[in-house]
């Protein structure tokens, strides 16, 4: 009787010639983006999106604009997170009027992140009638689909646009499905309806929110704005409907792109929908900038959604934000939970610090940290870590073995292992990036 690997061996396309290749498997890695290169500023911070930019992480504040302190805390506290754009709503005078203050609080703070204004409905009046603000903001964010509707669509939305001429602003053109150019849509309907093989509604949609996004963007374009300083986004809450859109929005235009599930909700749920979606498209080189909208768990740091687009650029080897800590999920060979509770005081202890070390230790981003805990993959892991620990499992001698740069540095014992590899980490840091800090002449 064959056995099973001769019956897949001789099963007809099962495997061919690719099988018996002496090729090397190609490594994966993002496909190169093709944007042009938008620029966000203010006063001597400079923020690229698209070209060869990296990919940037934005969030949005949920606080009251109006609390100009509250806002400005918690913008200060994102962009400490890693948040390299935040948005603040500006809906009402009130709000528009707090934006000077915001911007001068974090200007104290010796926090410069660009701010972005989110307009709907009133827009074109508030950048109108607080000049203070459109100047205060280096980016404003225009949904076509709630700036009026008839004649005064185009006329409002060319207020809007006339601002960022006038005070040299960039702008995001974010269309959301929920908040569709109804006039569009409905033209577009009307179009389909007439045609020998109708679309599907859902297409309807998807050319609906292409279409306003591209059309508006000339539009700007038409009116003076250059096309280097436009972003487009297409929002859609369904994984497959944002790959789709975004597939074609990037078919059909070399503006900048914004990429966010939009309503991804919360918690895992939210966590996973956004990595689903967003990790396709980058990979494909589609996207220049992100943002997580997590719904936030009561009592959670608003930094949550920060966090989480860090880590989808970090996995995808697009960015490096953080010390990566690698650590295994644990089996019966590891009863303790020693482990656990190491690789979390790790992982908490680098993003800690990381606010001090980026400005202290360049590269630190890069480091490469393991808590294992077994013999099983432990060894091995923390040889290819630069700094990593193997733990001992259920029945194993009590030692810890510390791999330092692939070679076996020492053993650890005793009951204060957790601490002393702590040390061991800081010194490490202090040591290999402390030398790269060192002045130039």
């Amino acid at each position: 009787m064959a056995n099973t690997r001769d019956l897949l061996d001789t099963t007809p396309g099962a495997c061919d010639a690719p099988c018996r290749d002496d090729a090397p498997v190609a490594i994966a890695a993002p496909l190169p983006r093709r944007a042009r290169q938008a620029t966000l500023a203010w006063g001597a911070r400079l923020v690229t999106v698209g070209g060869a930019a990296p990919v940037r992480v934005q969030s949005m504040t949920n606080t009251d604009t109006v609390d100009a302190i509250a806002t400005a805390i918690q913008v200060k506290e994102l962009a400490q997170a890693g948040s390299e754009l935040v948005r603040i709503t500006v809906n009402t005078p009130e709000a528009a009027a707090a934006v000077p203050h915001i911007r001068e609080q974090l200007d104290k703070m010796g926090e410069s992140v660009p701010l972005i204004g989110d307009f709907h409905y009133n827009g074109h009046r508030l950048l109108t009638d607080f000049p203070a603000c459109a100047q205060a903001l280096s980016k404003y964010r225009i949904n076509p689909g709630n700036v009026g509707r008839g004649d005064k669509h185009d006329k409002q939305f060319g207020q809007m646009i006339d601002a960022a001429l006038r005070w040299n602003k960039a702008v995001r053109i974010g269309v959301n499905w929920g908040s569709l150019d109804q006039d569009l849509l409905a033209d577009l309907m009307d179009a389909n309806s007439r045609r020998s093989v109708p679309w599907q509604l859902r297409q309807v949609m998807y050319e609906a929110l292409i279409s306003s996004a591209i059309g508006s963007a000339r539009r700007a374009e038409a009116m003076g704005l250059d096309g280097d300083q436009i972003i487009l986004s297409c929002k859609l809450s369904g994984v497959q409907d944002l790959i789709a859109v975004y597939r074609a929005l990037a078919r059909r235009c070399d503006y900048a792109l914004h990429l966010g599930l939009t309503e991804a909700g919360m918690a895992t749920k939210g966590t996973v929908a956004s990595t689903a979606a967003l990790a396709v498209l980058l990979q494909e080189g589609i996207g220049d900038t992100i943002r997580v909208s997590l719904t936030p768990q009561p009592g959670q740091a608003r930094a949550q959604e920060v966090l989480v687009a860090t880590e989808i650029l970090q996995a995808l080897g697009l960015r490096a934000f953080v010390p990566s800590v690698t650590a295994c999920p644990g089996c019966g060979r590891t009863t303790s939970t020693l482990f656990q509770d190491l690789a979390k005081q790790i992982d908490d202890f680098l993003r800690d610090r990381m606010p001090v070390w980026r400005l202290r230790y360049p590269g630190v981003e890069n480091l490469r940290v393991a808590v294992m805990g077994c013999i099983v993959n432990g060894p091995g892991e923390s040889r290819h870590a630069d700094i990593g620990i193997s733990l001992p499992g259920t029945g194993e001698a009590p030692a810890a073995p510390v791999f330092i740069d692939g070679q076996k540095a020492m053993t650890l014992r005793g009951d204060n292992i957790a601490s002393e590899f702590h040390q061991l980490v800081e010194r490490y840091i202090e040591k290999r990036f402390g030398a790269m800090a060192a002045p130039t002449v």
